[in-house]
Parts: C-alpha cells; sequence; structure tokens
C-alpha cells in the first residue's frame, strides 16, 4: 500500500484533503499529518512515506526546504496559494502543485500522475528548486477558509470589513456575519495586501475599502466607522499617525 504525508499548516485545508484523497485514491494510506515543517520532518524520518503534499509556506521548514531534504526518496506534490513559487516550473512535469482553494478535478489529475510514477524513482528536484528560491514578489491572499458547522465556507478577502483578535482565534467579519480561524493576527496582516488592509489596533485589521469614515472624538482619539456594520473601530494610538495624510 502506497503511504502519503499531508503537511499543511492550514487545518481545514488538511483535513479537506485528506477526506478528498480517500475519495479519489481509496488505496492510498495517510501515515502522518504535520501542521509545520520541524514535525513534517520527523515524520518523514520515522514514517518514510512515498508521497508527499507539502504546503510551501509552512512554518519552521518551509516544503521547499523538506522537498530538498526529502531528497529522491518520495514523490511530491506542492500545495500553494500563491503563484510566485516557480509554478511554471513545476508544469515540467517533475512535479506537480495544488493551487488554494483546493480543486478536485485538479486533485484527481495529480493522483493518477503520482500513480503513474509510483514505479520510478522521483524526480531530482535540485534545479527546479533553485529556480523556486529565486525572489520574486509575493501575491496577497486572495481568500480565506472559515469552518461553518461541518461546511468549509470560503471567503475572499475583498467581502471581509475586518479581523479581529479573540483570545485564541479571529474574527472574520463580513457584512453578514463573523467566523472564526485559528491563524494569528499577525500571519494573516504578512499575507495581506498592505494598500488595502491596514493594522488599526494591537487586535485589529481593517479593510480600507470597507470604511466610510474617519471620526475623533473630544479626547482626539480616532474611531472608523464602516459602510455596511453598526459598530465602530477605536483607532490605537501607536496607529493613528496612519490616517493624519487621509
Amino acid at each position: 500500500m502506497t503511504r502519503a504525508l499531508i503537511a499543511e499548516d492550514e487545518a481545514l485545508l488538511c483535513a479537506e484533503l485528506r477526506e478528498e484523497l480517500a475519495r479519489v485514491w481509496p488505496e492510498l494510506e495517510i501515515c502522518a499529518l504535520a501542521h509545520d515543517g520541524h514535525a513534517a520532518y520527523r515524520a518523514i524520518e520515522q514514517q518514510a512515506p512515498e508521497v508527499l503534499f507539502l504546503d510551501v509556506e509552512l512554518p519552521g521548514l518551509s516544503g521547499l526546504e523538506l522537498a530538498r531534504l526529502a531528497g529522491r526518496r518520495a514523490h511530491i506534490v506542492f500545495i500553494t496559494a500563491f503563484g510566485h513559487y516557480a509554478l511554471q516550473a513545476f508544469e515540467e512535469g517533475v512535479v506537480d502543485y495544488l493551487l488554494k482553494p483546493l480543486d478536485v478535478a485538479r486533485l484527481a489529475r495529480a493522483v493518477q500522475r503520482l500513480r503513474d510514477r509510483l514505479g520510478q524513482t522521483p524526480a531530482d528536484l535540485a534545479g527546479l528548486l533553485q529556480r523556486a528560491r529565486t525572489p520574486a514578489v509575493a501575491e496577497p491572499l486572495r481568500w480565506i477558509s472559515v469552518l461553518q458547522g461541518r461546511d468549509i465556507r470560503l471567503i475572499t478577502v475583498d467581502d471581509i470589513c475586518y479581523f479581529r483578535a479573540d483570545s485564541k482565534y479571529v474574527a472574520v467579519v463580513t457584512v453578514d456575519g463573523e467566523a472564526l480561524i485559528s491563524t494569528p493576527l499577525k500571519e494573516l496582516l504578512a499575507k495581506l495586501d498592505p494598500a488595502v488592509f491596514w493594522q488599526v489596533h494591537r487586535g485589529t485589521v481593517v479593510n480600507l475599502n470597507a470604511v466610510h469614515s474617519l471620526s475623533r472624538g473630544s479626547d482626539g482619539h480616532l474611531t472608523l466607522n464602516l459602510k455596511q456594520r453598526p459598530e465602530a473601530l477605536p483607532v490605537g494610538s501607536s496607529y493613528a499617525q496612519r490616517f493624519r495624510h487621509l
């Protein structure tokens, strides 16, 4: 039986990929799940899977670094939300990749190619990984996946009014409600378009396109009024300077 590792830091996507793999490749055994690069590397060494599904942007060790460390011991499929990781090179047929959000049809094609390659020695990725290290401008995050009941909902970032840190989670607030995700606010901010999403408080990142007006109270503190949400968002004193020239 072929054994595989899934290394993906988004728990919802990890669960979705595992579920879809069970459907399109029922004979595949998922021998390990990892949510960071170091755990993934330990699993590769201990479990010796024949197939690796690697998130390119894993914390700790990236998917590219894991691929280099794995060498020619396993066939690899990269997972990424971005187009700047030499995806054209991946199309050469040396490896496959899956774009987020997960496309079931593409996954089925990747599985078929993997099955065709299982009797072959895994490809030498040295040249491809070198090209993938070429610096490039990261594309901003385009969507967020949230769990609602038993369903996974995809929210485009354009529809998000703001993010709010809420205990161990982050609330994703849209016009029609909110949902919780486990991705830290700092990590989200690094992936969002800095021209559109501004941090306005220690625990708040706002979509500027969702802002209707800016108010100044008698105490001098700034408040953001939203176009389609009733609440007002206070601007922290350390972030107020960004609004001086608006």
